[in-house]
């Protein structure tokens, strides 16, 4: 397997994707990090901010995948926000949500020089169906994420194009109903591909374990959702104009409790964690940490 790959990666060591001042000294920073930790491909993650940051961060992000150096590691960028539900919006700041709107997608399309790959959005907010046909009309990836959407909103998602499923069985409201609810929806929807955080933290190995079975060696796909915060020692850190908590044990959090806010681990620990769930076999594991997402990004059908 040449270097795992990551549709999301919000930052590293101190260095956030989300926030005013990157450079692209400081992405080049991550990849070099993150190669060390065996992930070769990854997609640096813009969460839900002010649009300042993505006026001006979509810009660097798009010039350091031009850098010869970084453009074999950078896949695409990933857009999780600003268009999710406030109820199932995490540690994404309530105060930067917005309703989907096509223009302002197409505009910061156009800021990053046709190099978002990915988008996450709530499917039942007014205006999605729009945004989710401009994105996967346009080659976009579209995730269904942070959201508590009906079956029919998912349904209708799927119809006009949405592929994926973002970190399933995270982002979504603390009490859910028994049934229906989204995560049968989509664990059952073989249209969407899903990805799952399988940190130890986000998932219990029972969820991992039937995610397995519900979407199969084609239809699974790891991802770290990584925080700036990620390899920073135990503490609290400013995060997102917010604070956050790491760990001893390695999970970030709130300073309540009330919500994860990323990761602190890799790509290759979230295999370390799937494979004491699932036992697959090697070549399982080289579709789930690899060739998936890789295939997704590249429009083939999973």
């Amino acid at each position: 397997m040449k270097g795992y790959v990551d549709l999301q990666v919000n930052g590293f060591s101190g260095i956030d994707f989300s926030s005013p001042g990157l450079t692209i000294d400081m992405v080049s920073t991550v990849v070099e990090a993150l190669k060390e930790r065996g992930t070769g491909i990854f997609c640096p993650t813009l969460i839900t901010a002010d649009r300042d940051i993505y006026r001006t961060n979509l810009p660097v992000l798009a010039a350091a995948m031009e850098e010869p150096a970084l453009a074999p590691h950078i896949a695409g960028l990933h857009l999780e926000g600003p268009f999710l539900a406030p109820e199932s919006a995490g540690a994404h700041p309530k105060k930067h949500l917005q309703m989907p709107e096509a223009d302002l997608f197409k505009r910061w399309q156009e800021l990053a020089r046709g190099n978002i790959r990915i988008l996450t959005i709530a499917p039942e907010l007014p205006g999605a169906e729009n945004v989710i046909k401009e994105a996967s009309g346009s080659g976009v990836v579209v995730g269904l994420g942070h959201h508590m959407a009906d079956h029919g909103s998912i349904m209708r998602a799927v119809e006009n194009g949405a592929r994926l499923c973002t970190h399933l069985g995270n982002g979504i409201a603390n009490n859910l109903p028994r049934h229906p609810n989204p995560l049968w929806t989509q664990l059952a929807c073989d249209e969407l591909a899903a990805s799952f955080i399988t940190d130890g933290h986000h998932l219990p190995p029972e969820f991992v374990k039937v995610a397995w079975r519900a979407k199969g060696p084609e239809r699974f796909i790891l991802t770290s959702d990584a925080a700036p915060v990620a390899g920073c020692k135990p503490g609290l850190y400013d995060l997102w104009n917010q604070q956050v908590r790491v760990d001893k044990n390695g999970s970030i959090r709130l300073p309540d409790g009330s919500a994860l806010a990323g990761s602190s681990v890799q790509i290759s620990d979230c295999v370390h964690f799937f494979r004491s769930c699932t036992d697959p076999s090697q070549a399982e594991l080289e579709r789930v940490a690899r060739r998936n997402a890789l295939e997704l990004l590249q429009g083939a059908r999973l």
